[in-house]
């Protein structure tokens, strides 16, 4: 890894000044949740979670913990993916000082760690045997982790699978292979897409956004070979590689994939999916959540779930996780953690499995999650390739030639939420036929260019 440095190197400072000045600009509307604390011995822990059902489901069982501990408040702030990233951001970054616990991923723990943002975890975990760390999937746990200490603790873990209806694939004479290939993928959508029966042969982001459709593309631009930078910053994003990846992806959308696509992201996918309208849908794997869920779903049951296809490389499946940190200017870490490890606990996955039903116990955090018998049995058909998948995904090596970055689905620096914004937009407007791939590309070579340029000099 070439982006290796230390607290000095000039690079890292130049890294830290742009994840500033972003969270400086975001601030503007960032409220505070309120005054830490009071006259009266009780103590408000401030927390900011994304709105997801997972994180819902915390919320609805929060006052088990108020039980526990009845001087603490909890406070929650909820918000939407993109708001969330853009406040808890602002407050960190400029030591806001509004929250005491926040949702991160791994795309913001370690670059946040390393400038002093994140409380250190470490020691707590170290003081709680019983709350036993060894137990999170190990890729997660690296990927939390700064200097070999954890310093943001998995909620849940996510890789990406291709999920197949198994009934239409044994209709129509097929067979899915165990490790497919996006060739093979294109082939089957042609097949099983029945536009009279309103169904799509495949699923897949168009949105734009770099959490959008940038998440499955950058998987399939990896193993096509490409990537954004060559060890030395330059930008890549014209190469033939990334251009037959990106060629391939907006064809198989616009082909054989859902009307409207370029406006359509993981929600979008999720619905028509489960409402028997794909035949197949490449994404993350906590897709099983809605999947098998019969509130949810018309396909309970129905679906086969594959590798994420390959062409180039061995492996292409991501790797991400919401998780809790403490941001280091929070004036009650000690409650804080208790929080921190009472919702990322072993005891924690069982109460959501006995409350709500098993399929919405948070997936791809713990191994021991999998052992649970109830969750076994529910999670029979997508265990193992959730497992498979969460442990073959490799954040420093995702392509076929070396990268300067980490990641899969992303770039670990602080620039990929503007330039990954960007050319997201490039992408989805060479899905609409506004532009062609290769105009898509040369604009998103540009933006490229001005973010390699700062780490060349």
């Amino acid at each position: 890894m070439s982006t290796a440095g230390s607290p000095r190197d000039p690079r890292r400072r130049r890294m830290r000044t742009a994840a500033l000045l972003t969270a400086t600009t975001l601030l503007a509307g960032c409220a505070g949740a309120g005054d830490l604390g009071g006259g009266d011995g009780r103590t408000r822990l401030t927390v900011a979670i994304v709105s997801n059902p997972q994180m819902q489901d915390a919320i609805a069982l929060s006052p088990r913990f108020e039980e526990e501990f009845p001087d603490v408040d909890l406070e929650f702030v909820s918000l939407a993916e993109n708001e969330a990233r853009a406040k808890i951001t602002a407050s960190v970054a400029t030591g806001g000082g509004e929250y005491d616990v926040v949702m991160v991923s791994n795309y913001e723990t370690k670059m946040w760690a390393e400038n002093g943002w994140l409380t250190n975890l470490q020691p707590s975990i170290d003081a709680s045997p019983e709350y036993d760390h060894d137990d999170f999937i190990p890729t997660v746990r690296e990927s939390l982790s700064y200097q070999d200490d954890m310093y943001s603790v998995p909620f849940y873990g996510e890789s990406s699978f291709l999920a197949y209806r198994a009934d239409l694939f044994e209709e129509a004479g097929l067979e899915m292979p165990a490790n497919p290939t996006w060739q093979e993928i294109a082939e089957f959508a042609e097949i099983l897409k029945a536009p009279e029966e309103g169904r799509v042969g495949i699923c897949l982001r168009g949105l734009a956004g770099w959490g959008e459709n940038l998440a499955p593309l950058n998987s399939v631009i990896n193993t096509f070979g490409g990537r954004w930078f060559d060890e030395e910053w330059n930008a890549q994003l014209t190469s033939p590689e990334v251009r037959e990846a990106v060629q391939f992806y907006v064809d198989l959308v616009r082909e054989h994939g859902q009307p409207g696509a370029a406006t359509s992201g993981y929600s979008d996918c999720i619905t028509r999916y489960s409402q028997g309208q794909a035949a197949m849908w490449y994404d993350a794997s906590a897709m099983v959540a809605s999947v098998e869920n019969p509130d949810d779903s018309v396909v309970v049951g129905e679906s086969g779930y594959a590798p994420a296809p390959v062409v180039d490389t061995d492996t292409s499946g991501w790797l991400f996780t919401w998780a809790l940190a403490i941001p280091e200017t929070s004036e009650n870490k000690d409650l804080a953690w208790e929080f921190v490890s009472w919702m990322t606990d072993q005891d924690y996955q069982r109460m959501v499995g006995e409350e709500f039903g098993w399929p919405r116990v948070p997936p791809g955090a713990r191994e021991s999650t999998y052992e649970i018998p109830e969750y076994a049995a529910e999670a029979q058909a997508y265990a193992e390739p959730t497992l498979d998948a969460l442990a073959s995904a490799d954040e420093r090596n995702p392509s076929v030639s070396p990268v300067p970055y980490e990641g899969v689905q992303f770039l670990r620096i602080p620039e990929f939420q503007d330039l990954g914004t960007r050319v997201g937009q490039q992408i989805s407007a060479a899905i609409a036929g506004s532009v062609t791939v290769d105009e898509a590309l040369e604009q998103s070579q540009r933006y490229a260019e001005t973010v390699g340029q700062t780490y060349q000099n």
